[in-house]
């Protein structure tokens, strides 16, 4: 399944807006209370001093207040939680799929590699419930930051050896509408890479809109790593290799904009993350 970043997960159902007409009656509109929502939950630490490996560490309350301890387990990329950090211009991300503890306390360490603002993603598989929501935290890692302007859009990436070819409508995609593209991947010898499951999947399509960091994801899935197709509205794509080396990846993303693909997948006992600049009309 595809997931389009909310702000926040309501339990319930949307508070609708009350309009009310002039009237000598005095008729007064009900109080609405809050709406419910899933959070991060002692989010640590709420400062990053600077540079290199920093301990993270959080849970997730659910409406009840309670924290949230069961999780989505099986095969497939569609379990546990995500955790993705993305630097402010889209120049560094990670991931990690990270252990949850028996209290539902997440802690990982995360190397920043450069100072500036960055974007903590939670993609969560609870047990029950919704399929999966998001939440996320803004950090700073102090000291001077110099953003990166975006490149335009390239189809060959050099990744110390590996060369990544991506081929497709790349420059005509339009938001809402399913299209793929296809990657070809050769290692440093010029041979069809070998691809190993990662994290449930066979390559991750990771993607974040420039600006505000909207976020999707979506994987490339073969017969040891089923569950991979990505849902918007009525529309699916599902991710496959197509050939030794070729990935066909799925693209469904929600809004028009500039948004940036990282390619990540396992070969030869290395992670490889291929990034692309795409223009969604």
């Amino acid at each position: 399944m595809a997931r389009f970043l909310p702000r926040v997960l309501l339990a319930g159902g949307a508070a609708l807006a009350l309009a009310g007409c002039s009237s000598s009656s005095g008729v007064q509109a009900p109080t609405i209370q809050a709406a419910r929502v899933y959070s991060l939950d002692g989010f640590t630490p709420g400062r990053i001093a600077k540079p290199g490996p920093v301990k993270l560490s959080f849970s997730i309350r659910q409406p009840s207040g309670k924290p949230l301890t069961k999780f989505r387990r099986g095969p497939g990329p569609h379990t546990g939680v995500h955790l993705i950090v993305v630097r402010q211009d889209l120049g560094t991300i990670i991931h990690r799929h990270p252990p949850i503890g028996p209290d539902g306390r997440i802690t990982e360490t995360i190397d920043f590699p450069t100072p500036g603002p960055y974007r903590v993603l939670v993609d969560a598989y609870p047990a029950s419930g919704p399929r999966n929501f998001q939440l996320h935290q803004d950090v700073r890692v102090a000291g001077r930051y110099r953003p990166q302007t975006l490149p335009p859009f390239r189809a060959i990436v050099n990744k110390d050896g590996d060369r990544v070819v991506l081929k497709g409508p790349a420059q005509r995609l339009r938001a809402i509408d399913p299209a793929f593209l296809t990657a070809s991947i050769t290692g440093r010898d010029g041979k069809p890479l070998t691809f190993t499951p990662w994290f449930g999947a066979l390559a991750h399509a990771i993607f974040f809109r420039a600006g505000s960091l909207d976020y999707f994801h979506t994987h490339v899935c073969g017969p040891s790593t089923p569950g991979c197709t990505s849902v918007l509205g009525g529309s699916t794509v599902v991710g496959r290799p197509t050939a030794p080396g070729k990935l066909r990846i799925g693209v469904l993303l929600p809004v028009a904009g500039t948004w940036r693909l990282f390619l990540q997948f396992q070969a030869g006992g290395r992670i490889i993350t291929a990034p692309f600049t795409l223009r969604v009309r």
